[in-house]
């Protein structure tokens, strides 16, 4: 059996070079404005925003307007003020949602375009005098810190211009008195509607937005499973940029119990994205937490296998090969000779752009009969594949294509020193025979990437960059 130092010593050889590499946040999720505007667009459906307008107190609003300063005219028209039976909202209609990046890009804008038919009556009139009122609720979605210095997402300075607001009448042939009321009524509907708007739908707006908000936060806490265990999101910091909502998540990995095994917080930094990204829902893994995520699904173990039995042709070619190093020895392999592989560490994980390797430590024990106790010799090795990632469905898959054995250290021989390289070609196929198979069979069910569901998405993609597995998907 190998000494335990020893598997510490080839660790370190491996995990050196990543000492000085700088934390980031753990995971990165973006989300596009679209799905922003969809989720608000839902909320103020859900709110029945259209009949708060219907219910607009028109007439006792505009009675708080100076009517005109011409005395005749607006003597008549306060008297026929005064007498209109009714002025409401008859039909109302929240236009397509806008929401878009602000000039300096660290917000989002919000425009609620409005269409109303209002209409009124007085007794001079038979029939109901109809107007169509166009205008447009603004506000900003921003991020502001709270008292306790937590930053969070915010919809703010929600108001209703005049500048955005137009009156227009839809029957012109009217007498010159229901005309002249008419306009009169327009103009006291200018200053009067944007106040009535933004005091009875901006609160409306605002309870939708936060709603929204809370739907897409637990979306983004959905758990992704992995096996019996599983991994959840903490959201460490909301930031916009341009046209995109950014969370800087952190990672839990809990086991079957629901107990921390494993936890990722820090968010000094954004991960490396892909030069373009148009998707509208994008998340990315920053590499420590992939590994983490492979190590749940490959866990450390060992191997063992009766080679003469199952591969008869490698334990022919390894046979071959000892007679090259000591005959002697080569001679006492047994037809029950035993190849065990001990796996002390789960793969690591190196990404680059658009590729990705896995890097393992290996332990490859030879025991000449399965009635000895003490191994024939014992090797470290230094092997690497080709990870491989893609989809299948909503499933994130990974394989692990070829192996080399990259280095090769003699770890103890009961019949002397040689130079393991001697055996790096048998070596090889027994890992690519053995080991493989193995690991790609435990990674075969796949991770159901359960949070791009939550979204609606069905077919997401992986890309790679230096640092950070990113999951796009699209509509």
């Amino acid at each position: 059996m190998a000494s335990p130092w020893l598997f510490a010593f080839l660790c370190g050889l491996l995990t050196a070079p990543l000492a000085g590499a700088t934390l980031n946040s753990p995971a990165v999720l973006s989300l596009s404005s679209e799905i922003v505007k969809d989720k608000l667009t839902q909320e103020l459906k859900n709110s029945d925003a259209t009949q708060i307008l219907q219910q607009l107190p028109l007439l006792s609003e505009i009675q708080k307007e100076p009517a005109s300063d011409i005395p005749i005219i607006g003597n008549l028209v306060d008297y026929l003020l005064n007498h209109i039976v009714w002025l409401k909202v008859t039909s109302a209609n929240i236009l397509q949602l806008q929401v878009q990046p602000s000039a300096n890009g660290q917000e989002l804008v919000v425009k609620v375009p409005l269409s109303m038919v209002a209409g009124f009556n007085t007794p001079i009139v038979k029939t109901i005098v109809e107007m169509h009122m166009k205008t447009e609720i603004q506000a900003n979605i921003q991020v502001q810190t709270s008292e306790s210095g937590q930053p969070h997402l915010v919809l703010s300075d929600c108001s209703n211009s005049q500048d955005s607001l137009t009156i227009t009448l839809l029957d012109k042939r009217l007498s010159f008195l229901v005309n002249s009321l008419a306009k009169e009524v327009m103009s006291l509907l200018m200053p009067a509607l944007p106040k009535l708007v933004k005091s009875q739908l901006c609160p409306v707006i605002q309870k939708a937005f936060e709603d929204s908000r809370e739907d897409l936060l637990n979306l983004v806490k959905v758990p992704v499973t992995l096996g019996p265990d599983h991994l959840e999101f903490d959201i460490l910091s909301p930031a916009i940029k341009d046209n995109f909502i950014q969370l800087n998540l952190g990672v839990k990995f809990l086991d079957s119990q629901g107990k921390v095994t494993q936890w990722f917080n820090e968010s000094a930094a954004s991960l490396t994205m892909p030069t373009v990204v148009s998707a509208p829902f994008s998340l990315a893994f920053r590499q420590d937490v992939v590994n983490a995520a492979v190590g749940v699904l490959l866990p450390p173990g060992e191997l063992m296998v009766l080679l003469n039995y199952v591969f008869p042709e490698l334990a022919q070619q390894l046979k071959t090969s000892m007679k090259a190093i000591n005959e002697t020895a080569a001679e006492k392999l047994g037809p029950t000779q035993i190849v065990k592989i001990l796996i002390q560490e789960t793969p690591d994980i190196f990404l680059a752009q658009g590729s990705a390797t896995a890097v393992q430590l290996i332990a490859l024990e030879l025991f000449a009969t399965n009635e000895v106790s003490r191994p024939f010799f014992t090797l470290g090795i230094e092997a690497s594949s080709e990870a491989q990632f893609y989809t299948e469905g909503d499933q994130l898959m990974l394989n692990l294509n070829e192996i080399s054995s990259d280095r090769i250290y003699l770890m103890n021989s009961s019949f002397g020193l040689f130079n393991p390289d001697l055996l790096k070609d048998i070596v090889t196929q027994i890992l690519a025979s053995v080991l493989l198979p193995n690991e790609n069979g435990k990674l075969r069910s796949g991770v159901q990437m359960s949070t791009v569901k939550a979204f609606g998405f069905e077919s997401p993609s992986i890309s790679l960059t230096k640092d950070a597995l990113v999951i796009t998907a699209a509509a």
